[in-house]
């Protein structure tokens, strides 16, 4: 069967998705003029939305949309965009998205104070609807965050990433979100917490399969993908076809390759040497292995849901995120 492409997937919410996109642009409206032209800025270089449309499509799974359900999206959607404004300054990056980020619009202090807003808006827009619930929901996700991206930061100067670690930090930097905009949508629906925590698993499996998918861009061809390769290599991020290679190598095949990645990553026949012993390893045939699993446990948890359409799409979204070539 053809891939659905991700425009044909939304269809089916393409109302909730323009309802939210006018409720989001009021949550984050302010009287500060400079303020508002930043939020302005924001709003336009939304990329795919993946995050409301799991929301909206793991709500349908239990009942109708609601208002409580929009509340829920648009507080991932602040606070999550809180995040990404803070990972610029953090990242001292000038781009998001092909566009400038707003560090490199109005400066470090500005984009902080910007992040700090969005977290605050998205706050109150939960405690003024006492929706406490998501509130706790989208907040531990938000903790889960910064916890990985600390643990990823702590083990990559040691280049001591084990697989078990490695699952850590992709289910808390990249799945946590997912997981959280599943479980939202459902409990703005119903207070099952068995359908809940099942929606919250189903997003946390597809947030790994699509984090081990990110990953492996890195050793395909740039023919095939159209991005250079290696970009992991160089910034010394140990991914999972890497890992596996490195724990299946003797001790000084391993000893030299960790050599290279901490200290010859720029030169690129070196890089080179990297993906082609990651190649001959099998990594990338275990990492796509390990990929198709956890999709297919994602796909697994969405039995105890009814048919629907709105099931039908999230199963699309899931193959779309193992089958995607950007």
């Amino acid at each position: 069967m053809a891939q659905r492409s991700l425009d044909d997937i939304k269809s089916i919410i393409d109302q909730e998705m323009s309802e939210f996109e006018i409720k989001f642009r009021q949550s984050m409206k302010s009287n500060v003029m400079l303020l508002d032209t930043i939020m302005n800025y924001i709003v336009k270089r939304k990329g795919k939305q993946m995050r409301p449309m799991f929301v909206f499509l793991s709500a349908h799974l239990a009942g109708p949309v609601n208002e409580s359900t929009y509340r829920g999206a648009a507080l991932i959607e602040l606070l999550h965009t809180a995040t990404l404004v803070h990972d610029d300054v953090v990242d001292d990056s000038n781009y998001r998205r092909g566009l400038f980020s707003i560090n490199a619009l109005w400066k470090n202090k500005i984009a902080v104070l910007v992040g700090d807003y969005l977290l605050s808006r998205g706050l109150l827009l939960s405690i003024d609807h006492a929706d406490f619930h998501l509130l706790k929901i989208v907040s531990q996700a938000v903790r889960e965050m910064s916890e990985g991206e600390l643990l990823q930061i702590e083990k990559a100067r040691h280049l001591n990433i084990t697989e078990e670690v490695y699952y850590t930090i992709i289910r808390q930097k990249t799945a946590s979100l997912i997981a959280s905009c599943c479980s939202v949508g459902v409990a703005s629906v119903t207070s099952d917490a068995n359908l809940i925590e099942k929606a919250r698993l189903f997003g946390e499996k597809v947030g790994l399969a699509f984090q081990v998918k990110d990953d492996l861009f890195d050793y395909e061809t740039a023919e095939v993908i159209g991005k250079p390769v290696g970009i992991d290599i160089k910034e010394k991020k140990l991914t999972l076809p890497l890992i596996f290679a490195l724990q299946k190598a003797g001790w000084w095949e391993s000893k030299k390759i960790r050599f290279i990645i901490k200290h010859q990553t720029h030169k690129t026949a070196k890089v080179k040497e990297v993906l082609d012993f990651v190649r001959a390893s099998g990594g990338i045939e275990y990492a796509r292995a390990a990929m198709n699993r956890l999709s297919n446990e994602a796909v697994e948890l969405l039995t105890d849901f009814p048919d629907s359409p709105y099931k039908q799409s999230l199963l699309d979204l899931v193959d779309y995120t193992i089958r995607r070539k950007h």
